[in-house]
């Protein structure tokens, strides 16, 4: 793991099964994580039980202070936050967790996008001046999130698409820390290879 980056500010909007997951991954990687949701209290209460590397921020401090952030929000809503906090989300790294579905009245679920149509195409398009987005982290449930990370003696393969290949160093330090392996798949024109 790159030690430059243990300085890398993470910030995970959004605390259900899959920010959660993402959080206490990341912490056990020794990655200092703030956590932030519309409700406060929860924000605190896992940050309590994730230890000293967990910090509990309002959404909109936890924005100012991050490089990096995760919003662990379903597609439509992600849409909108990136609308309502564009101002904050300037300059930021964004990782992209979600998936476009949506259950489909028969137990299991669909694409709510057209079929060549991509999450991370429509994300990118809806980005702040200066940002970058990462699509990564959403190509596994959370089970697998949980039970699969820092498997020995060979990690799992987490995959990840971007344009940004600046921010290749960050994110592929942020999915080691998190348990897993990390392959580039290409540009945020191949996120929908890796799309539920």
């Amino acid at each position: 793991m790159n030690k430059e980056n243990v300085t890398t500010k993470v910030a995970i909007i959004g605390l259900g099964k899959i920010g959660e997951t993402l959080a206490g991954n990341l912490i056990k990687g020794e990655q200092a994580v703030i956590l932030a949701s519309r409700e406060f209290e929860k924000a605190q209460i896992l940050a309590g039980q994730l230890g000293s590397l967990a910090t509990a921020m309002p959404i909109a401090e936890a924005l100012q202070e991050a490089d990096v952030i995760i919003p662990a929000i379903y597609f439509n809503e992600l849409q909108e936050f990136l609308k309502i906090h564009a101002t904050q989300l300037e300059g930021k790294i964004l990782i992209d967790v979600s998936n476009p579905i949506a259950p489909d009245g028969k137990g299991g679920f669909q694409k709510i996008l057209g079929e060549q149509e991509s999450a991370g195409q429509v994300l990118s398009q809806l980005l702040p001046k200066n940002s970058k987005l990462i699509k990564a982290f959403g190509t596994l449930g959370v089970g697998s999130l949980k039970n699969e990370a820092f498997s020995e003696p060979e990690r799992k393969s987490l995959f990840f698409a971007s344009d940004s290949t600046n921010s290749h160093p960050i994110i592929e330090d942020l999915i080691a820390r998190s348990g897993f392996a990390p392959i580039h798949v290409g540009g945020i024109d191949q996120a929908i290879r890796i799309e539920v």
